[in-house]
């Protein structure tokens, strides 16, 4: 299931994958050599703080600029855009309809159906839906996944992406993002991912989000108000820095040695109930009761010690998903600096692959 806004739904040219968080907008463009992918380019830009608050746009100017900036430093000449909205601002509804329905007739009936699950304005929301097939209980009976957003959520980010000077061809569903690029990395998971269930831990500036996969599906997710920007504020109190300082030097670890004990281990600390609590209710609202394997994501993800800390207090195998494991770098791309962002591209990559899906 692909969540894009009804009118974006024509087939894509290539198209740049953009991962706009509260803090960063990401570029990443793909191509495909002799059945390999390459990143032909990448590039990160800054944005304002109070440009995003909690996910929601609150300066389209600001984050336009930012946008902008990003898509200059990475010399692409792709215009087209592949962009996501939270995975927190959608909702999800599997509904049942008759299969005798008609293809041609069936958005309209997916409409209104809809009417009776999402909580707004059906004109005030933008709905996706997908087949899934027969129901296993009832052959009469269609399984569809219905996505809705509402509209302002979707209408900021690709206004944004317009004032920037490029087309917002695409815009989906984080949580999709990370099941298309766990499919291209299964070698990183315990038997590819296959009858596994996977947590994605994506720690990020300002939110943790927890995707779990079975089967290399999506079937829970769920945001958590923390990330590396507690750790960056931490460090600019203690040491009298400004928060581009800190940030900086919390890339470069060069601290003095009381940073470990009084700075790093409260931090590394905090991300172990949070994760325990984020998957107790997993458990609670599902069939599983355990995850197989546990992979890391995000700028945190790269915080030293994270990974050890989590797989030996939570019992259960980890690493550092790294999306750029099996595909070439252009070589005008800086390697050192991509490398050290690997972690945080998982979505920009799996938007960046709506480049090679057909519709």
């Amino acid at each position: 299931m692909d969540f894009k806004i009804p009118y974006f739904s024509r087939k894509s040219p290539r198209v740049l994958g953009m991962d706009i968080s509260s803090t960063a907008v990401k570029l990443v463009e793909l191509s495909a050599h002799n059945h390999r992918y390459r990143v032909q380019s990448y590039a990160v830009a800054s944005i304002p703080p109070h440009a995003i608050i909690e996910n929601d746009v609150k300066d389209i100017v600001a984050l336009a600029e930012s946008i902008e900036l990003a898509y200059a430093r990475s010399e692409s000449t792709l215009k087209a855009v592949a962009a996501a909205v939270p995975t927190s601002a959608i909702i999800t509804k599997t509904l049942q309809v008759d299969a005798s329905i008609n293809e041609s007739d069936l958005p309209e009936h997916i409409q209104l159906e809809a009417g009776r699950y999402v909580p707004y304005p059906l004109e005030e929301v933008s709905l996706d839906f997908a087949v899934l097939g027969l129901n296993e209980k009832d052959s009469s009976k269609l399984d569809v996944l219905v996505v809705a957003a509402r509209t302002e959520h979707v209408e900021s980010r690709a206004e944004a992406i317009r004032q920037a000077g490029l087309t917002p061809q695409i815009i989906d569903v984080e949580s999709y993002a990370i099941q298309r690029i766990c499919s291209l990395i299964a070698d990183q998971l315990p038997d590819k991912g296959i009858n596994r269930t996977i947590a994605v831990v994506d720690i990020g500036s300002v939110f943790t989000t927890i995707t779990v996969l079975h089967d290399l599906k999506i079937i829970y997710s769920r945001d958590e108000l923390f990330g590396g920007r507690q750790l960056t504020e931490t460090i600019q109190r203690r040491y009298g820095l400004t928060y581009e300082q800190a940030g900086f030097l919390k890339k470069q670890g060069q601290f003095a040695d009381d940073y470990g004990p009084e700075i790093l281990t409260p931090f590394r600390e905090s991300l172990i109930p949070l994760i325990r609590r984020s998957l107790q209710l997993f458990f609670s609202a599902s069939r599983f009761t355990e995850v197989d394997h546990i992979l890391l994501a995000g700028g945190g993800a790269m915080v030293p010690g994270v990974s050890t800390l989590i797989q030996e207090r939570l019992s259960t195998t980890c690493n550092i998903a790294n999306p750029l494991s099996d595909m070439s770098i252009n070589p005008k791309i800086n390697v050192a600096a991509i490398t050290a962002d690997s972690s945080s591209l998982l979505t920009c990559c799996g938007l960046a692959l709506r480049s090679f899906e057909h519709d």
